[in-house]
């Protein structure tokens, strides 16, 4: 039979079409395309592939979703595709589930309570396996996921949450030592730009950044809170210039925003590190990049992905949820003074 003869037979190829091109019956069939449950010599399985390649075969995911009792679909939620950190973790996230033979549905909150309540129904409506969740606040409601007894894993959390697996780092000890860091290049005025949370709570890195000045000795340098993106660090950059406290130094609590206020500081003439010192927070692929490259706390993003992956999957078959903490590192460039 031609290439093209085959491909005619009709136009939705079944697997009953590949068993009779390859020879083989139907079973045999989906035992290839499903890796078992039992195996097939590999002269039958190149024979199987060959009709499938030949036959332009797709497998129905929405049927072997409905025998398997499993869509092998994860959802993600995300509060802004736009930051680079929660980027390159949803990308390491959708690499550890194709590699455990998930896809992953990835949607974006806006850093909103009402469109995360949102995704989560979606998500419960789909009958996904399972959600990973960086919510922006502490304790997100997932009653509708409990209800459809979805299990979900709290991503990027910083602490445990009552019934659900919760992976993430220590944002207190990073911040301290970043703080510290800065106090042992002689900083005695050190500010704090702080991004806001919906839940109103106060974060670690805000936490981390006082225990660090109180170990010191030093007086609380200025805060300024603003969002946690680019145009939130500008502003706050703007904000500080203008304090009367006049810092020599600046610990931000995520990258993006000490891009912005590289930006406020250059556009007022002043040196980085030289009249300026900064160190901020996540370690994305960013922080190289600025002029001068950002010293910042790089969060395990990899690792975090594969512990929140995995525990999701466990979370099918086992055990009591689990507290992961997984710590952070110092990443040392020129911002904050260092060759």
């Amino acid at each position: 039979m031609t290439d093209s003869a085959a491909r005619a037979l009709r136009t939705t190829v079944t697997r009953k079409d590949v068993a009779r091109y390859a020879g083989v019956s139907a079973a045999v069939v989906s035992y290839v395309v499903n890796a078992g449950p039992k195996n097939v010599s590999p002269a039958t399985e190149a024979r199987v592939r060959d009709a499938i390649s030949v036959l332009g075969y797709r497998p129905n995911a929405a049927a072997r979703a409905l025998k398997l009792g499993s869509s092998r679909l994860l959802g993600l939620i995300v509060p802004d595709t736009r930051n680079p950190f929660f980027t390159e973790l949803a990308h390491a996230v959708e690499e550890e589930a194709s590699a455990r033979g998930y896809a992953v549905l990835m949607t974006n909150s806006d850093g909103t309570m009402g469109k995360e309540r949102t995704h989560i129904r979606n998500l419960a409506a789909r009958q996904v396996d399972g959600v990973l969740l960086a919510s922006n606040m502490f304790d997100p409601d997932l009653a509708e996921l409990q209800a459809a007894n979805i299990p979900a894993v709290l991503l990027n959390a910083s602490r445990e949450a009552l019934g659900f697996a919760t992976v993430g780092t220590d944002l207190r000890a990073g911040a301290r030592a970043a703080v510290g860091h800065l106090i042992g290049h002689g900083h005695t005025s050190i500010a704090l730009a702080m991004g806001s949370n919906v839940a109103g709570e106060v974060d670690g890195r805000e936490l981390g950044w006082l225990d660090a000045l109180s170990a010191a000795g030093l007086p609380e340098g200025p805060i300024v809170r603003s969002l946690f993106t680019r145009d939130g660090g500008y502003a706050a950059g703007k904000r500080l210039l203008a304090s009367a406290a006049s810092p020599t130094a600046v610990f931000a609590s995520s990258d993006m925003q000490a891009v912005g206020i590289l930006r406020a500081l250059n556009e007022a003439g002043v040196a980085v590190p030289g009249e300026m010192a900064i160190v901020s927070f996540d370690g994305s692929t960013d922080a190289a990049y600025c002029w001068p490259p950002l010293s910042t706390v790089r969060q395990p993003v990899r690792e975090m992905a594969a512990a929140a992956v995995s525990a999701l999957v466990g979370l099918h078959d086992s055990a009591a949820p689990a507290h992961v903490v997984i710590p952070s590192t110092l990443v040392l460039r020129r911002s904050c003074g260092c060759p």
